[in-house]
Parts: C-alpha cells; structure tokens; sequence
C-alpha cells in the first residue's frame, strides 16, 4: 500500500472540522483539525485508488448523517493499525450502544484484562479514529469525563450530550 492510494477528506462538523484518510481497506485515521492537522500526502487526490476516493466519501457522508442526528451507528469499514491490545480495546469501544456510558474498568474486563485500566486509557487515548471509534462514550469509574483527544473534553462533553439529544428526540416522536 503506498501512501498515494490514500484519500483525505474533510468534513465540517457543529463543533470544528474533522479529516479523515481513507484507504482501499477502511478508514484507517480521522481527527479533528484543531487538535491536529491533516497528514501530508502528496498529490493524495490525484493519485488515489477509486476504492479509496469511494471510502472517503462514504465515511464523510457517515459523519454527516451522525452529526445530524440521523445516524448511530457507521457501517463504513475500519481500518485502524495498532497493537493487538489496542485492537481489542477498539473493538470492544464499537460495542458500547450509542448514547451509553461505560467506564474503562469495564473495557479492561471487557477485553479479558480487568487490572488493565490505564492500558486502556492509553489505548483510547490512541485512537486514531475518533467518533468512529466511540471513545468519547468511556468515562471515569465515578462517571466523570476524563480524557479525550489531548484534553478536549469539551469535545467529549458535545459528543455525549448530542448523542443524549438524539436519544431524547426519537423517544418523543
């Protein structure tokens, strides 16, 4: 895989611009342009697979839909690169049912290491596909926000509360 099969997108959201690369497989990075900027690829548009190009767009619509309440769940492939512990961690974060809160006690038990609570907090702080991977739906033991996207909590926080919102919308209609 070169590099220039990749595509990046960009997706303006409610709370600041979001990018994501997307390869033939899966997306495999996002975040949030203030916290980060976009990689550099070189000439990435021009030389990006089809595959990739289609990826990108899906995951970009994905978003849109989510930031607009209209989506839960993403059904564009993933593909994050990390440890095998952060692999378990991820996956087990993409079954926490949107608008739920659990804690990284529960994740490490989840993931067969129940003494693993910091790994975990390393492997979410890892996490290179925020919102795709629901990160921000992991909290303190005492149900504090702790720990998002280099202290965004004020991310975090935006996320939880839309998410409650949309809960709370489709239960009154």
């Amino acid at each position: 895989m070169t590099k220039r099969e990749a595509a990046i997108a960009a997706v303006s959201t409610p709370i600041g611009e979001m990018w994501l690369v997307a390869e033939p497989e899966g997306v495999v990075e996002a975040g949030w342009t203030r916290l980060e900027p976009p990689p550099k690829r070189d000439g990435v548009r021009a030389c990006a697979s089809p595959e990739a190009l289609a990826l990108a767009e899906r995951a970009a619509e994905e978003l849109t839909l989510y930031f607009a309440g209209r989506l839960r769940a993403f059904t564009v492939p993933l593909a994050p690169r990390g440890t095998a512990f952060q692999l378990a961690v991820w996956a087990s974060l993409c079954d926490i049912p949107f608008g739920a809160r659990v804690s990284y006690r529960d994740i490490a038990s989840a993931v067969g290491r129940p003494r693993a609570v910091r790994a975990v907090g390393q492997a979410n702080r890892a996490n290179p596909l925020p919102v795709f991977i629901p990160c921000h739906r992991v909290v303190g033991a005492d149900g504090r926000l702790v720990g998002y996207a280099g202290d965004a909590l004020d991310l975090k926080a935006w996320l939880l509360e839309h998410e409650s919102r949309v809960l709370r919308a489709q239960t009154l209609s």
